[in-house]
This record gives structure tokens, sequence and C-alpha cells, in this order.
């Protein structure tokens, strides 16, 4: 099996988070990132190699996929708001906060801007908009190593 460098990668910091002792924000936090680095894992380990068309003619694996990102994205918004709330600010919404967490961990504004639509994303799979769903899971995929950096930078955040 043909392991790219982007795969390989996220392999090495989803390991580094999995097993990591944070610092930051002990409790909450913590087991946030460890819940998104498990579910990237799994989506890595069962879904990365589907396709539009698996996933079209699959009900059984939407539903997983789309539960999986959900999580992930539900996880990050709520890390990021609570960062956020620890430094005493407060956001209108969660691309705000994702936005806003972002800026305030060095990323540059197109990366803020990504980040934000994360927020968009998870709305589609929460509420189920069938027509956006596929696109929801296509741009974890495409943005999963810009994810895993903020992840990261917020691992090693100090207190």
């Amino acid at each position: 099996m043909v392991i790219t460098w982007q795969r390989k990668v996220a392999q090495d910091i989803i390991k580094e988070i999995i097993h990591a002792e944070f610092n930051y924000a002990k409790g909450r936090i913590t087991d946030s990132l460890q819940f998104i680095a498990t579910e990237i894992k799994e989506f890595e380990e069962d879904y990365s190699t589907k396709i539009w068309k698996d996933y079209k003619e699959d009900r059984k694996l939407q539903k997983l996929m789309d539960r999986t990102i959900e999580n992930i994205f539900t996880a990050l918004i709520e890390i990021c708001g609570t960062i956020l709330t620890q430094e005493g600010i407060s956001a209108e919404s969660y691309a705000q906060a994702l936005s806003e967490c972002a800026q305030r961990l060095g990323f540059s504004e197109e990366e803020q801007e990504i980040l934000a639509k994360i927020a968009m994303q998870r709305n589609r799979l929460a509420h189920r908009y069938l027509n956006f769903r596929w696109q929801a899971i296509d741009m974890f995929i495409k943005n999963k190593l810009l994810i895993l950096k903020l992840l990261t930078k917020i691992s090693e955040k100090p207190e």
C-alpha cells in the first residue's frame, strides 16, 4: 500500500496528539483533542479510500462518514469556543470562533477563512442537508492537514 506524504504526516500528527500530555486547559480541551484524534484515525482507517460513488450507493456508509466528520467538526468548534472563553473573548457564531481561534494561534487570513467554513459544513451534516453532505466530507479530506495543524497548535499552547 502506497502512503502519500500527506497521509504519513497526518498519521504522525494523530499519533502525537493521541499520546501527548497536554499542558493547556486540562480536562475538556484535552479530552476533546484526544476524541478528535481518535475520530480522524478511524476516518483514515475506515473511510479514506471511499469515493462519491461508494458514499452515494451505501446509506449505512453515508451515516457513518457523516457522523464521524460531524463529530470532528463539532468538537473542533467546541475547543475553539472554550479557548476564546478562557481568554475572555466572545464569538457571535461558530465560524467566528474558529476564525478567531486560528487568528490568535498565528494562522494566515486564508487559513482562517478555510477553518471558518468548517462551521457551515458542520451545519450541513448536523441538519442533514442532503445535497451538501458529501461536500462537507470532501472539505474535511482536502483540509485535514490544516485541521491537524490547528489541533497541534492548540495542544502546544501554553497555559
